[in-house]
């Protein structure tokens, strides 16, 4: 089922993201994980990329698996890092014959040990192309990514809202957010979008905290803000990783209720392969 017709039926919408393993422990793992976020009935889960899109195989691979097996509806992420326009549309073919209905369309990260993006010959160069590529494809739903604090490499704020605009112009039926922690940014960011002609879902995307050095990491990499109040509750016990827990599930708790009080269509959770705080943030929520 196209996931974008589940949005307009499921109020509100609960999904989780998920990266493909390096070993046949870790396929455990994820599998494990995914039993055990399941019983809150996800209208979808997606399933990443590596960097350099060096998993593109092993995604088409586990997201199949999980729609077949599992019976959840799976999003593939696909991105235009180190593939030609062909071997795009190989992955695309890939996915209809295991009856996946649903991308993100991302230009993705350099690979690693890269400083900038290069176009790869005959390939991509951003993701309003692969957007409008895929769309001519089959019939995918296909999503987006934005990004309520701008995307760290845009010009401006304006400039980042006008490749958005391009991107869902070529197609894009819903927006999943980068991960944020103050909702002023994520309201704001929508209020923009419309004003804008934007008027696709726009999916919040949340990470629960489970280690400090790791998502002053992430933040510094997306471009993602800390809130002063936030680091100042978690700096003193960074040292203590079930004191960090219950702070990041705390906020992310009270992240979720104003979110979806105020009309939030979505929460796509962040779970980096693991169930534990995303299945208290719920357990919470109930």
């Amino acid at each position: 089922m196209r996931i974008v017709e589940k949005l307009g039926g499921i109020s509100p919408a609960i999904s989780f993201e998920f990266f493909p393993p390096k070993d046949r422990e870790g396929v455990d793992r994820l599998f494990a994980t995914v039993a055990d976020l399941a019983p809150f009935a996800p209208a979808y889960v997606s399933v990443t990329y590596g960097a350099g899109g060096s998993t593109r195989q092993l995604t088409v691979d586990l997201v199949g698996r999980i729609q077949r097996e599992v019976g959840i509806e799976a999003m593939a992420h696909l991105t235009c890092v180190g593939a030609t326009q062909a071997e795009l549309g190989g992955v695309l073919e890939q996915l209809q014959q295991k009856g996946v209905q649903n991308i993100i369309a991302l230009r993705g990260d350099p690979p690693k040990g890269a400083t900038a993006f290069v176009t790869h010959e005959g390939g991509f160069s951003n993701a309003s192309q692969l957007v409008a590529f895929a769309k001519q494809q089959g019939t995918f739903c296909i999503a987006g990514a934005c990004y309520p604090e701008k995307h760290p490499e845009a010009a401006s704020l304006e400039a980042d809202l006008a490749n958005l605009k391009r991107k869902v112009d070529a197609g894009a039926e819903f927006l999943i957010t980068q991960l944020f922690f103050d909702n002023a940014d994520y309201f704001a960011f929508v209020e923009r979008a419309r004003a804008l002609g934007i008027t696709v879902p726009i999916i919040a995307g949340i990470m629960p905290v489970t280690n400090v050095s790791q998502i002053k990491r992430f933040t510094a990499m997306c471009g993602a803000r800390m809130p002063e109040g936030l680091l100042q509750r978690l700096e003193p016990v960074a040292a203590d990783a079930e004191a960090v827990g219950e702070i990041g599930v705390q906020h992310a708790v009270e992240q979720c209720r104003e979110l979806l009080a105020k009309g939030a269509p979505g929460v796509h959770f962040y779970t980096l392969n693991r169930s534990k705080a995303t299945v208290e943030i719920l357990r919470r929520l109930r």
